[in-house]
């Protein structure tokens, strides 16, 4: 087994002990667990992101794996619960937080009270903006990174990363839609989700 010393020693190796340490000492929060989600929380959680809380109340379903990170053996489970398990087998010593629930206006602020930067990765536009309006408006120091745009297969020239304030940032390309054509497939879907997680650790590092 590999122990935390020589995974955290790695770590710097790849990114620098100052880097590290402000990883480490971070509270990420991604809200929504499908192609978006799951692709961030690998992302961050590869990083050496400290603190990292996955929150979402669906559970793996079939059709997730043309571009979600879960495996057939756990269809059925809490998405929350099957990716804090895929993590600890290539990042064992980061604290991951489970939250299976459904956030809405009057849960939101409870739930993210300990998280500094928020990835929203929701599929339902509804769920999108409630959640951005809550943050912008109720949470104003934290950092919320969001997406739109990222349907379908043309080129991932078009996803990109844009501050809309000093604390929100967007990614995507902003105009592809799904529809029963064109849909959510893993290579678009992933471009999108590595700008999220990079404006996470830039975030992070930078400030």
């Amino acid at each position: 087994m590999v122990t935390r010393e020589e995974m955290r020693q790695a770590l710097e190796m790849r990114h620098t002990k100052k880097v590290q340490d402000k990883l480490e000492k971070s509270h990420v929060a991604v809200c929504g667990l499908g192609g978006l989600g799951s692709a961030i929380a690998f992302s961050l959680a590869r990083c050496g992101v400290g603190h990292l809380h996955l929150i979402d109340f669906d559970r793996v379903d079939l059709t997730n794996l043309n571009r979600q990170q879960y495996a057939i053996e756990q269809l059925g489970m809490e998405k929350p619960y099957a990716l804090k398990k895929e993590i600890e087998r290539f990042a064992p010593y980061i604290e991951v937080k489970t939250t299976f629930m459904k956030l809405t206006e009057d849960n939101v602020e409870d739930v993210l009270a300990e998280d500094m930067y928020i990835c929203e990765a929701f599929d339902v536009p509804e769920q999108k903006a409630m959640l951005t309006n809550a943050i912008l408006e109720r949470m104003p120091e934290k950092y919320l990174v969001g997406a739109s745009g990222m349907a379908g297969y043309d080129t991932g020239n078009t996803i990109k990363t844009r501050k809309i304030t000093e604390h929100y940032y967007l990614c995507g390309d902003g105009v592809s839609q799904i529809t029963e054509s064109y849909g959510l497939m893993a290579p678009r879907v992933m471009i999108c989700a590595g700008h999220q997680a990079n404006t996470i650790i830039k975030l992070i590092v930078e400030t």
